[in-house]
């Protein structure tokens, strides 16, 4: 029997790749899922006969092509593509009921959120800092958010409210921990501690392209986002644009105040930066372990 108790009895995954069959798994499994007997059904678009088949056999209940009943759960997340995302929403406010709550697992959230707030629809936007460079179901596992913080983006205080509160206990009970933050403040911050990432890395793979060959494991470890698709990060890039921008052009500085160091063998603020960077690197394992 469901929990008729729960808040929320019934979620749509809209988009059924990495994150979205990692965090489909995550939240089947947990303990307070389980208790309430959550019906997970959701739709790809992209999807085979034989793809839906395999993800039933991953944790889905139901691969729904009506649009009527894949927008009737009581949650509904949205794991395609950003700007795919942001389109549904039209679709959403007109066949959803009023009171679904709306998420995303977005890498940007400012447009989202803003898209949603003209259709006044009732949406929280979330963010697993979690992924790899590999797409796609068959690589997705429960694991890959087992530990990790999940950013939530909420400016109507709906986090507060009953499915807001019970959606941060399924979280909890999945093994995720979150943290919560405007959609402007969390894209100004991705755009540091991700997007700059990403493009370093990319931006260093093609720059070394002739020595490759001859690189270490130091090397392909620093490069590791080399391998993420650009098919993901063109609409994130498309929706985060200034701030990505304006963390390349801080960063260029760092980096061009560090080539003269070198230059000059000032080895007393180098030191300084590889102290500092120990320090923090150790905090960031100590942070990564609880």
């Amino acid at each position: 029997m469901i929990e008729r108790s729960a808040p929320i009895r019934s979620i749509s995954f809209i988009g059924l790749g990495l994150i979205g069959m990692s965090m489909l798994k995550a939240i089947k499994h947990s303990p307070l899922s389980i208790k309430s007997n959550i019906l997970f059904q959701g739709f790809d678009p992209n999807f085979t006969d034989c793809d839906q088949s395999r993800v039933k056999g991953l944790g889905l209940d139901l691969f729904v092509k009506n649009k009527e009943e894949l927008y009737s759960a009581d949650l509904i997340i949205l794991a395609a593509p950003v700007k795919v995302n942001i389109s549904l929403l039209e679709e959403i406010k007109l066949l959803a009921h009023p009171s679904t709550l709306v998420s995303d697992v977005s890498s940007t959230k400012s447009l989202i959120a803003k898209k949603a707030c003209e259709l006044k629809l009732p949406f929280v936007g979330m963010h697993p800092m979690a992924g790899k460079e590999q797409q796609g179901y068959h690589q997705s596992h429960e694991e890959l958010l087992k530990g990790q913080r999940i950013i939530l983006c909420d400016d109507k205080s709906l986090l507060s409210g009953k499915k807001g509160k019970f959606l941060i206990e399924l979280l909890h009970s999945a093994g995720c921990s979150t943290v919560c933050m405007t959609p402007d403040e969390h894209d100004r911050v991705i755009a540091k501690i991700s997007h700059l990432p990403q493009l370093l890395s990319t931006l260093l793979m093609v720059y070394c392209e002739e020595s490759i060959t001859k690189s270490g494991p130091g090397f392909a470890t620093f490069t590791r986002l080399a391998g993420s698709s650009w098919a993901i990060w063109k609409d994130i890039i498309a929706t985060n644009s200034d701030n990505i921008a304006d963390e390349l052009e801080r960063f260029s500085a760092e980096v061009a105040k560090l080539s003269r160091e070198v230059r000059e063998r000032d080895l007393d603020p180098l030191e300084s930066r590889f102290s500092d960077a120990n320090t923090l690197y150790q905090t960031l394992k100590e942070m990564n372990k609880q």
